[in-house]
């Protein structure tokens, strides 16, 4: 069960949401046709890789698992805690994230394939950072999980049981966030491209900021 939860936490938990839908969008939408935000299909295009002896496959694909993965090691090491929690370094990790995805357009724009990684990396580095709030998991960058108890809820209701309402809420809150940061990904990479990145590396930038200032009022 889910204690309650302020309106920050429900107010950045679709909003991280959102830039990842976006981030995601523009990678599949891409030259390469490739997914950064999870790892499930990845992983999945890595065994076929290494069944088929595709050497250039397992590499590529093996490339964007360990970008992701260097992201959360990059959390772990400035954040320094799994639970969500005011007062830590999360302004330091926006900003990084925000930096990485700048990295990626001018990379992605030349078909150079490191982009890719570059926004692999500040997806993993944004899924780590928020990770748990008052012993609920929030994760941002992909949303089966999310499907997988709101299913598990409305089975509970069909049965007569009592369901988590503030948990229910924070499924169809981060997979609504997901989906619109989606549309507004396929809209802007319609009309800008890979530039469309800057939108979410703006929003990460904003937020370190605001952050920021935050800390500095309540110190």
């Amino acid at each position: 069960m889910i204690s309650k939860l302020p309106r920050w936490v429900w107010f950045c938990a679709w909003v991280l949401a959102f830039i990842a839908g976006m981030i995601n969008v523009v990678g599949l939408l891409g030259f390469d046709h490739q997914a950064v935000t999870h790892l499930t299909g990845n992983t999945s295009m890595l065994a076929a890789a290494l069944a088929k002896l595709d050497l250039p496959g397992i590499l590529h694909f093996a490339a964007v698992i360990g970008s992701f993965v260097a992201g959360t090691i990059l959390s772990g090491f400035i954040i320094q805690d799994s639970t969500l929690q005011l007062g830590r370094r999360y302004g330091v990790a926006l900003l990084l994230e925000s930096l990485l995805l700048c990295l990626a357009v001018p990379l992605l724009n030349h078909h150079n394939v490191c982009g890719l990684y570059a926004a692999a990396c500040a997806c993993g580095l944004q899924n780590a950072m928020a990770s748990t709030y008052s012993g609920t998991v929030v994760r941002t960058t992909h949303i089966s999980g999310m499907f997988t108890d709101l299913g598990i809820f409305l089975g509970h209701a069909l049965r007569g049981l009592p369901v988590d309402a503030k948990r229910l809420r924070m499924c169809l809150l981060v997979i609504s966030g997901f989906l619109c940061g989606g549309i507004a990904g396929t809209l802007g990479f319609c009309v800008i491209g890979f530039f469309t990145l800057f939108i979410p590396a703006g929003l990460t930038a904003g937020a370190a900021l605001a952050y920021a200032g935050w800390q500095l009022r309540t110190r």
